[in-house]
C-alpha cells in the first residue's frame, strides 16, 4: 500500500484550499463548489494528496490550540529561509526555525487556521526525487 491522501475537516475548507493552492503550490484534483467543499490537492509529484472538507458529520479540529508536534503537515523546501518568510507575508506564523546537527534544517509554522506546517530540507533526503534517486 502506499498513502493516496490525509483528510482534515475544517471550518473554513474553501479559504484554506485556495491559501494551500495559491501560497504551498498544490494543484486542484478535484474540487466541489457544494457542502461539504470537499477538495483534493496533489504535490507537484502527483502521487500524494490532501483533503480539506467542512464536514458537519464530525468535529473540526482546533489546530490553533494544539502543539505542533501533535500534528503537522511537512513539505519539502529547497530553501525553507525564503519559504518562511514567504508563507509569513502570506499569513503563516513562525513557530520555530531550527538547522539540525546534521545540517537539515526545519522550519516550524502555523498556517492562518491554525494548522502546523513544517518545511524540511534535509541534509540526505528521506525521500527519493520525482526522478528515482
Amino acid at each position: 500500500m502506499k498513502f493516496e491522501h490525509f483528510a482534515i475537516n475544517v471550518a473554513q475548507p474553501r479559504a484554506m484550499s485556495d491559501w494551500y493552492e495559491k501560497h504551498i503550490g498544490l494543484k486542484v484534483v478535484m474540487k466541489k463548489d457544494q457542502s461539504p467543499y470537499m477538495t483534493f490537492l496533489a504535490d507537484d509529484s502527483g502521487t500524494i494528496m490532501i483533503e480539506i472538507y467542512s464536514n458537519p458529520n464530525a468535529p473540526i479540529l482546533d489546530f490553533e490550540n494544539q502543539h505542533p508536534l501533535v500534528l503537522h503537515l511537512a513539505l519539502v523546501s529547497e530553501d525553507p529561509a525564503k519559504d518562511r518568510d514567504r508563507l509569513i507575508k502570506a499569513g503563516a506564523e513562525l513557530i520555530s526555525d531550527d538547522i539540525l546537527g546534521d545540517g537539515s534544517h526545519l522550519v516550524m509554522l502555523k498556517d492562518p487556521w491554525g494548522l502546523a506546517l513544517q518545511l524540511c530540507k534535509r541534509a540526505k533526503p528521506m525521500l527519493a526525487s520525482k526522478t528515482g534517486v
